[in-house]
């Protein structure tokens, strides 16, 4: 419930603690703890009446149609801005073998997709204090964001040059896909709090399953009708559904209204104190150690695949790797609801560093690859399901702030979303197509290979770190 007197607004849960007696009474102390909605409005009715008080129930949290409207409505935004993104390799392989782009550095071509990832991932850090200054201007940002989004992937379809790509399918969709993605950083914390895990990872399966489905349409789609018309008929078929799904995009708290009285806050917050604590660097660094393992893969998937096989084959394994991460995503979140996320994240890690050297390392037949791309799709693509409540961990009693770690995650691994595809790049021609010893690294892709797996060693050794710094944590918080 809010209650909006003289320009300001007020939760229930704040009017309640200025209506429950003090906590020195044993039993009002206990009934804070279990306070319900029904003895919210007794409450709020034993409180002393003001004149022209408005009175307005909010919606409940974890549950109740707007908050599942909201997480299936964030789903399909997810879906068309992320998957899309994640679904590069299948225009990376056509880019590198038709013209008039397959006399191009693959480098370059392979610069077009971490581009937009890297837009996607660093450009919510800059933007989300905006949001929080200009709430009331939501609406329109995520409309023009949507028709950023449009007009670039629409005039790609007229490039002829690698560097058109660059600044129209990197640059331009990312930024254009970024300003669409930010009501869901903003509005998940507000509709979801027990059951925040879950919601994330129903909502960051949209990445997953869009990137199952979307390469076997744009596959089809590119050997019937072409580059041109299949990036128009994309550009109108993800602009259409995500627009319907702004519909349900809501805030769970009304919309602050300014005026001279009651002013607009700060464009940065005040003190950000988690910037100062273990915890929050332990967890950002290993979800960039996670992102140099995953994004090489996600590129470069399909291409070897291909080595071994054909197209069709090349379109099926990334499609798997894809919709595994759909599984992965919903099961990681709801475990990380149910229990310690550190030990979820070392699970994933673990899995993830092993199918990567032996599975992916090793592999002379498809086999070996439906087998890696289900388990590192399935343990690497979920793990970004325990940002949620990591985050609010690393915030401590200031849930408001949750956005703000969540963006400097997502800031973090966009790093290595530009740097794990360079690296890889780079090993991959320094690999000559020559095999390794024992058969490792087919291709010239051992190197590419050590890398993954070592980056997702890595990332389990952070885990560890991550599960000391919440030890110290608790060791130091003052009790009450």
């Amino acid at each position: 419930m809010d209650i909006q007197l003289a320009g300001e607004t007020l939760t229930i849960e704040t009017l309640v603690m200025t209506t429950i007696p003090s906590p020195k009474h044993s039993q009002a102390a206990s009934s804070m703890k279990t306070l319900s909605p029904q003895s919210s409005m007794v409450a709020l009715r034993a409180a002393d009446p003001r004149e022209g008080m408005t009175v307005q129930e909010l919606p409940p949290i974890d549950r109740g149609s707007g908050a599942w409207i909201f997480c299936a409505s964030a789903f399909v935004v997810e879906m068309m801005v992320w998957g899309f993104g994640f679904s590069y390799g299948i225009f990376q392989d056509y880019y590198t073998s038709h013209p008039p782009f397959n006399t191009a550095s693959p480098v370059s071509i392979a610069a077009v997709g971490t581009i937009t990832l890297a837009f996607l991932y660093g450009e919510c850090f800059f933007l989300f204090p905006l949001l929080g200054r200009y709430p009331d201007f939501l609406r329109v940002s995520m409309c023009a964001g949507l028709a950023i989004y449009f007009a670039s992937l629409f005039a790609s379809s007229f490039a002829t040059q690698v560097w058109h790509l660059i600044l129209l399918q990197g640059a331009g969709v990312g930024i254009g896909g970024g300003i669409v993605y930010l009501p869901v950083i903003k509005f998940l914390p507000e509709w979801f709090s027990e059951r925040r895990g879950l919601a994330s990872g129903i909502v960051f399966s949209g990445t997953a399953l869009g990137g199952f489905v979307f390469p076997l349409i744009l596959n089809a789609l590119l050997n019937n009708l072409g580059l041109r018309w299949t990036l128009r008929i994309w550009a109108i078929g993800t602009t259409v559904p995500a627009g319907i799904a702004f519909l349900g995009m809501r805030s769970r708290l009304p919309v602050p209204r300014y005026n001279a009285i009651h002013r607009r806050p700060k464009l940065l917050p005040g003190k950000l104190e988690f910037l100062g604590t273990s915890i929050f660097w332990s967890v950002a660094i290993t979800n960039m150690l996670q992102g140099l393992s995953y994004f090489p893969v996600s590129l470069y998937l399909t291409t070897f695949t291909k080595g071994l096989s054909n197209q069709l084959t090349a379109t099926i394994v990334l499609s798997l790797f894809n919709m595994s991460g759909v599984i992965g995503q919903i099961i990681i979140g709801h475990l990380s609801d149910m229990m310690p996320y550190p030990s979820i994240m070392l699970f994933s890690a673990i899995g993830s560093s092993l199918g990567a050297f032996l599975l992916w390392g090793f592999a002379d037949k498809t086999i070996y690859l439906y087998f890696f791309a289900i388990i590192f799709g399935g343990l690497s693509g979920g793990f970004s399901s325990t940002w949620t409540n990591s985050a609010a961990e690393c915030v401590g009693r200031k849930p408001e702030l949750i956005g703000s770690v969540w963006t400097g995650i997502l800031f973090l691994k966009g790093i290595s979303a530009v740097i794990g595809p360079i690296i890889s790049g780079f090993l991959l021609q320094a690999g000559h197509g020559a095999t390794m010893a024992h058969g490792f690294g087919k291709f010239g892709y051992g190197a590419v290979e050590l890398f993954v797996g070592s980056c997702a060693l890595g990332c389990g050794i952070g885990s560890l770190v991550i599960a000391l710094a919440r030890k110290q944590r608790v060791e130091v918080l003052p009790k009450f």
